[in-house]
């Protein structure tokens, strides 16, 4: 054969060969064999509330968008109340919330005509922390932690809490009164919810408390576990004594309800109207189906797998 023939022929060769490899790849990619799969669903996916379960959320929204990375899925922290706020009034698809509903958010949701379902989808162990550089601190009881907490405290120095503590300033940081954790919080450890003395340093981003007392070898705070179990360097935990000695929380004494009285439910609410539209099916149906997984994975312990069973069936018997 001649040489430019012989060229050519080499060519379109190599070049049938590209194009075969290259339909093979596309069509692996369209049964959804892998991350990159294509997906036609679209649109947007609103949730907020808790800053404790945000972690778990936004984990999912990460996973479901390598699926689906044409559905723009936005995840606040707001707090459980900002949170409900929103939910009750259609703003919001989903509400993550580290309590259960009120009944006045309820009222003010069904005011609205919004329908919902609500999912148990782990656990935590609220956790009191101080900064690594105190070294004094090892356990607090309850009592203690009341009388540091409660409306008419004017604790502010360490040796006011224990004798035997050193001659320092106590300088306090904690959730903003919009979060389910300051709810469950003051109701467990000051005997009713919102009551609480109020100078102290409030956020509703747990990161910027993280932050706070990491750098305040004085501080004093409290906030979910997740965020201690991701700043484990920068963070030291306090064990609580309810009346039957230190428990400090753990994976184990969060499941076993052994660390109280700071063991907590967490939970989402699902708007009925929303899970009309495919993206928001999926991706609760993609939540369900992956929380356990990533619930464990970001530092809380996951509800039973039998409630999971149950919750999928839920969400797939409403469309």
């Amino acid at each position: 054969m001649p040489f430019l023939i012989q060229f050519f022929w080499d060519r379109f060769l190599i070049g049938s060969a590209l194009l075969a490899v290259a339909l093979s790849l596309a069509a692996c990619s369209s049964t959804g064999g892998d991350s990159s799969s294509t997906s036609n669903l679209s649109g947007t996916i609103e949730i907020d509330g808790s800053s404790t379960v945000f972690p778990i959320s936004e984990a999912v929204a990460e996973e479901f968008n390598r699926v689906h990375p044409n559905v723009r899925v936005n995840v606040g922290a707001s707090g459980t109340g900002g949170g409900f706020k929103r939910f009750s009034v259609g703003d919001t698809d989903i509400s993550d919330a580290s309590r259960t509903i009120t009944d006045s958010e309820a009222k003010a949701a069904g005011a609205n005509g919004i329908e919902y379902l609500e999912f148990h989808i782990g656990m935590d162990g609220l956790s009191v922390i101080v900064s690594p550089e105190n070294d004094f601190v090892q356990c607090l009881k309850v009592d203690e932690l009341n009388m540091i907490w409660n409306a008419a405290s004017t604790v502010s120095n360490w040796n006011q809490v224990r004798s035997s503590f050193p001659d320092r300033p106590l300088r306090l940081y904690g959730p903003d009164t919009d979060s389910g954790t300051f709810d469950f919080f003051t109701e467990e450890v000051n005997g009713e919810a919102q009551v609480s003395r109020a100078d102290y340093t409030a956020s509703a981003d747990d990161n910027v408390l993280v932050r706070g007392i990491a750098g305040d070898r004085n501080a004093l705070g409290y906030f979910g576990y997740a965020y201690y179990a991701e700043n484990i360097d920068k963070l030291k935990l306090v064990a609580v004594d309810n009346g039957e000695g230190c428990v400090t929380p753990t994976p184990d004494t969060i499941l076993s309800g052994e660390y109280q009285p700071l063991t907590r439910p967490l939970f989402l609410y699902i708007n009925k109207e929303s899970l009309l539209r495919p993206e928001v099916m999926s991706f609760a149906e993609f939540y369900i189906e992956h929380g356990e997984e990533l619930t464990r994975e970001v530092g809380y312990v996951p509800a039973n797998s039998s409630a999971y069973a149950d919750s999928l069936k839920l969400i797939q018997t409403s469309k």
